[in-house]
């Protein structure tokens, strides 16, 4: 009791203090939403499933037996075999931690790239703002996924290329969405009171901009993990991401578009996994923005 009311506290002692408690209140607000719930129960599953996939899988992904290749469903193979006679299951549960691999690095290089570029380009405006705005706008201007395959082709096949790819079509949101922000906090009173203390523009914009961006940018990086999933199956389907016999969920359906009329199971398995998970993630997506929104917060 004593440690939820020191989480509590409206007087928090320092700055560890306030974060903890704003973390606690995020969480008790997120547990009152199941679908939330739900979300954050199917992306705790993937993280379980990706880091103990050698102790959960029943066989291993790379093994090849041709004596048993297309067989379907049962209580030996409880999501069938594919065309090299691997099991899908084991292949399946391998895929998650490709999968953990592709949206967390893609997360981690264009979250704090885009909300860099936004927060200097709100702050300074000008000439600054106009070049890296315009440069943002070029990205923006296309779609995603053309993008995407196009850096993916520029620099080959691979699960290294193809998430640089998802990175560089991926951060020029993050920059509109902290751009906007910072151009609502650059001339309030506390930034200029910090100016007046002699602090400099990095420290103006490390310490005290980028801090209130940061939750509409992980709203969004939630939302967006869908779509990256997405379209890192894309480049895996059309042979620019993952390479076989990597087990890559898109690159699974790829090798079994093929038998789709005969043996569903091949194509069909990964595929759900793909739904499961970008369901998950927007669930968990949907929940943040309900509980970080000021404006929602507000009504």
């Amino acid at each position: 009791m004593q440690v939820q009311d020191w989480l509590l506290d409206d007087s928090p002692a320092s700055r560890g203090q306030a974060a903890a408690g704003r973390a606690y209140r995020v969480s008790l607000d997120l547990m009152r939403n199941p679908l939330a719930v739900l979300g954050m129960l199917i992306i705790l599953l993937l993280i379980l499933t990706a880091a103990f996939a050698p102790w959960i899988a029943p066989e291993t992904p790379l093994g090849q037996d041709l004596t048993r290749r297309l067989l379907p469903p049962s209580p030996e193979h409880w999501m069938g075999t594919d065309q090299l006679g691997r099991d899908i299951l084991s292949r399946v549960i391998h895929g998650a931690r490709v999968t953990l691999l592709i949206v967390g690095l893609v997360a981690v290089i264009s979250a704090p790239l885009g909300l860099l570029i936004g927060a200097v380009s709100g702050y300074f405006g000008g000439w600054t703002d106009r070049v890296l705005m315009g440069l943002t706008d070029v990205f923006l201007s296309m779609p995603k996924l053309v993008l995407a395959l196009a850096f993916a082709a520029a620099l080959g096949p691979g699960i290294e290329n193809a998430i640089i790819a998802i990175a560089i079509t991926t951060w020029p949101a993050y920059a509109r969405i902290a751009r906007a922000e910072t151009l609502t906090i650059r001339n309030s009173e506390f930034v200029a009171a910090t100016r007046l203390l002699g602090a400099s523009h990095t420290r103006i914009i490390t310490r005290h901009v980028l801090p209130l961006c940061t939750s509409s940018t992980i709203i969004r990086v939630t939302l967006d993990m869908a779509g990256i999933i997405l379209t890192a199956a894309g480049l895996g389907f059309l042979g620019l991401g993952a390479q076989p016999p990597q087990p890559e969920w898109g690159a699974m359906i790829a090798g079994g578009r093929r038998f789709i009329i005969d043996y569903w199971w091949v194509a069909t398995m990964p595929g759900i996994a793909i739904f499961v998970v970008s369901l998950g993630f927007n669930l968990l997506g949907d929940g943040l923005r309900d509980v970080l929104d000021p404006k929602a917060q507000g009504q």
